[in-house]
């Protein structure tokens, strides 16, 4: 996001993020979190489990950082990030699961 949005690149440092750049981020989390969930159950062949590990796991390691980061953001963006974490990767596995499915079928 820095280099294609200069207003982000000049707040980055200082954390000082409006709404919007606060919502991309989020949405980038969100996006990364549904790929780690597709990418644990392709590689674990369907397996329910590593997409909820894999979820847990994301939790555990982002709960530090955000105890640190705990005054630069809102509690709200705090919340919905780590509370979108195992669901989030429990739907990525679901469409991981989906497509392999899908290419089994027309095999």
């Amino acid at each position: 996001m820095r280099s294609a949005w200069p207003e982000y690149a000049t707040v980055a440092e200082t954390m000082r993020f409006t709404l919007s750049m606060q919502f991309a981020r989020l949405a980038i989390g969100a996006l990364a979190t549904l790929a780690a969930g597709c990418v644990s159950a392709v590689i674990a062949r369907g397996s329910k489990v590593a997409t909820l590990a894999t979820g847990i796991l994301l939790l555990i390691a982002f709960i530090p950082q955000h105890i640190m980061l705990w005054d630069k953001f809102p509690v709200w963006y705090h919340l919905t990030f780590l509370s979108s974490l195992v669901p989030l990767s429990v739907l990525g596995g679901q469409i991981g699961r989906a497509r392999q499915t899908t290419a089994a079928v027309q095999a």
